[in-house]
């Protein structure tokens, strides 16, 4: 069975005669590259930022311990292409969307993680671990858990964008090494950086987010099936609580806890759409190819609640014991 092959019945069918993915988004390859640009130079300011919150002997400590790494790396892989498969299941997806679902949750962790372990007063040493060390492990990992869950479907891990997976491993880094170099040897001059880069991540996010509800953010919740709103809804949040379930388990400490959690949760959709992308045509997958922008909406929106609450919690409690790197 190839990649095309049954995958276009059912709702799917729905999707294809009503809309079309190329006419619903479409953009100019000049106004394409403008867009990619401007999100690189974003996504390098906040990483060099978030590498200024950052020390060498911590991040080297959970190298040498990696109790952190080990638990955050089995929740990524383990509990969030579970959850994809059962959400599908739950959820009596079509085979095209329960796919979907599955090629995102078997992404690693992506950048936003970092983001919200900041905002979660979370370990920034241990989350950059975590998502290098995730990233790496996805070109090794995505290609055995595609092929283990969608069995029947062939050469689907030969569509993995693994030029993307470098980059994304770059893209981390290198900033983060530029912004734990001027955290270690300039630390006056890593305080202006960290606060300036934030500012600009924080504009750019509202900026972004009120683009994508003017320009497509009423035919995003017309387009998908209420079924595929839920899983999408449902499976950041799950990776949130069992991400921070199964590191209490092992009894890390409360700020370890809550980078895992984000860690769990946050998958990387730019790889989730980029495989979109390569391994389906047009006609295929029509505007499910919009589905890594309607999962990133709910991760971030769950984020931010999580982030409001703790911060409430925090405004009315003294915080929680144990915020070195990992209880005894």
């Amino acid at each position: 069975m190839n990649l095309t092959e049954g995958l276009s019945t059912g709702r799917h069918s729905f999707y294809n005669v009503s809309f079309n993915g190329s006419a619903l988004f479409e953009k100019s390859p000049v106004a394409e590259k403008v867009i990619n640009a401007f999100t690189l130079i974003i996504l390098f300011n906040t990483m060099v930022s978030l590498g200024c919150t950052m020390e060498i002997s911590k991040i080297k400590a959970h190298i040498l311990k990696p109790t952190g790494v080990a638990i955050a790396l089995v929740a990524q892989f383990g509990i969030m292409p579970l959850t994809a498969f059962t959400l599908g299941k739950i959820f009596l997806l079509e085979p095209i969307e329960a796919l979907t679902v599955l090629i995102c949750g078997c992404c690693p962790g992506g950048n936003l993680s970092n983001i919200f372990t900041l905002a979660l007063k979370g370990d920034m040493n241990l989350s950059i671990v975590l998502t290098t060390c995730s990233t790496i492990m996805a070109l090794g990992m995505m290609p055995l858990l595609l092929f283990l869950y969608c069995r029947g479907i062939n050469n689907l891990e030969s569509a993995l964008p693994y030029v993307n997976i470098t980059l994304t491993v770059l893209l981390t880094l290198v900033p983060c090494g530029i912004g734990i170099a001027l955290n270690h040897y300039k630390p006056n001059y890593s305080l202006v950086v960290k606060k300036v880069g934030l500012s600009i991540l924080v504009i750019s996010a509202v900026v972004t987010a009120i683009m994508v509800s003017i320009y497509i953010g009423k035919t995003i919740w017309v387009i998908f099936s209420p079924q595929l709103i839920s899983a999408a809804a449902l499976m950041p949040l799950i990776g949130y609580i069992l991400g921070y379930a199964m590191s209490s388990i092992f009894k890390v400490n409360h700020q370890c806890r809550r980078t895992i959690s984000m860690e769990t949760g946050c998958q990387n959709i730019q790889l989730c759409a980029a495989i979109l992308k390569v391994a389906f045509p047009t006609e295929v997958i029509g505007p499910l190819f919009l589905f890594p922008l309607l999962y990133i909406i709910f991760q971030a929106c769950e984020a931010l609640l999580l982030s409001l609450l703790f911060r409430f919690y925090n405004t009315f409690n003294s915080p929680a014991e144990g915020e070195g790197n990992y209880s005894e």
